[in-house]
């Protein structure tokens, strides 16, 4: 590229000029502008010597000054151009966003805690995702007291009232959490739409024992609770857990008492074809598994691994459960389809890392194609990017930022 300081000694044939002619010059103008040299691209103007023998420095700088201005019109123009016809293309193009998410948090905590509120701002920071920890009741308490059942139906009204899930969400479950959030992808009617499941260890075929709480007034009434029937009424009416609580040996006991999980797990013997249709509408089921689960009895139930009926001896694998085999929800057909990932992670209940977050949580949290569209965020753009660099070819632009601005549509 020449440039203003250089001096041109080549003698070649003077170019037209191709962004200052103007009716408004005038013709000594026009002139002028005939005998100017221009560099490639059209920018710098250098003028003969008998030229400035003419107009002077000043007369050079007001040329310059207007080639330049009408450079950068054209430019303009062109790129306006551009964005009309991309914006034109996109119309018809499926629209990318990023579905935000809701997490819900397990016995005992609650959304104001800091554990909690710091795993939903770090997963909204990596994600790019917006996410909102749903609070049921007044949190720690009801989440002890009040029956599942009845925490569905506040959560799911709670999801049809906020707008910002209204074109779909994604469900991060933490322990007891996770019967919240499959009762809102099975139970929850006229709800939006679940796009992706995560599960931290959630107790999904159930659980054994209830867990550990500790050794104040509150959890030396609920251990005496537990040492009565705990498939009565009256337990099944105060005690959450009792909901999800499956005890091998007393499976009879279990399935006429229990009022939550034989319905989640479509496990009476009327099967309710519902249910198993919406948990089939999941994107991606992610069961995340802690090796040293002392809390979930048996830890394998994070991934609807079980005790058979009547024994504690063993602990079949998901895949050898009724509940996968007969597919009484819609498991199996997730997972021959490539959307299940069984996944496990050292440590204890909920002890999570950093790490562990960002590469088994994070990702399914990230931008999907809207419902209208049948193409991935990334095709998309690739296919922008394209469209981008074939008009600026096309133009000849040279600025960098027309095709910067094109990869950021």
């Amino acid at each position: 590229m020449i440039r203003l300081n250089q001096i041109q000694t080549k003698h070649k044939p003077k170019p037209k000029p191709r962004f200052c002619s103007s009716k408004e010059k005038s013709v000594a103008d026009q002139e002028l502008l005939s005998r100017a040299h221009f560099s490639g691209d059209g920018a710098p103007v250098v003028l003969s010597e008998s030229d400035k023998s003419r107009v002077g420095g000043g007369e050079e700088e007001k040329i310059f000054f207007r080639c330049s201005y009408h450079r950068k019109m054209a430019h303009l123009n062109a790129f306006l151009a551009v964005a009309a016809i991309v914006a034109l293309i996109s119309a018809f193009l499926p629209l990318a966003y990023s579905a935000p998410f809701i997490v819900l948090h397990g016995i005992g905590d609650k959304c104001s805690n800091r554990g909690v509120t710091q795993f939903t701002d770090l997963l909204s920071d990596w994600s790019g995702s917006q996410g909102y920890c749903l609070e049921i009741g007044n949190g720690s308490w009801d989440s002890w007291t009040m029956p599942l059942i009845d925490q569905t139906a506040v959560a799911c009204e709670k999801v049809k009232n906020m707008p910002e899930l209204s074109e779909g969400y994604s469900i991060v479950g933490l322990s007891q959490g996770n019967m919240i959030g499959r009762g809102l992808i099975e139970l929850c009617d006229g709800g939006p739409p679940v796009k992706n499941f995560v599960s931290v260890a959630g107790p999904h075929a159930g659980t054994a024992s209830i867990p550990f709480c500790g050794s104040s007034w509150v959890c030396i009434m609920l251990d005496s609770l537990i040492k009565t029937e705990i498939y009565s009424e009256y337990i099944q009416e105060h005690l959450a857990p009792s909901g999800f609580l499956k005890i091998p040996t007393d499976v009879a006991n279990y399935m006429e008492g229990c009022r939550f999980l034989p319905k989640l797990n479509n496990e009476l013997p009327v099967k309710n074809s519902t249910y198993k249709e919406r948990f089939l509408s999941l994107d991606n089921l992610v069961l995340i598994m802690f090796d040293h689960d002392t809390i979930l009895i048996p830890k394998e139930t994070s991934w609807f691994g079980y005790y058979p009926d009547g024994s504690f001896q063993t602990v079949l694998p998901p895949q050898k459960t009724k509940l996968y085999t007969e597919d009484w929800i819609g498991l199996r057909m997730l997972d021959e389809a490539g959307k299940v990932k069984f996944i496990n992670v050292p440590g204890n209940h909920l002890q999570i890392s950093h790490s562990d977050m960002k590469k088994y949580i994070v990702p399914y949290l990230g931008d999907r194609t809207s419902s209208t569209g049948s193409v991935s965020e990334s095709l998309s753009h690739e296919w922008l990017s394209r469209v981008g660099d074939f008009f600026t070819d096309l133009i000849g632009l040279r600025d960098y930022q027309v095709g910067l601005m094109l990869r950021n549509v």
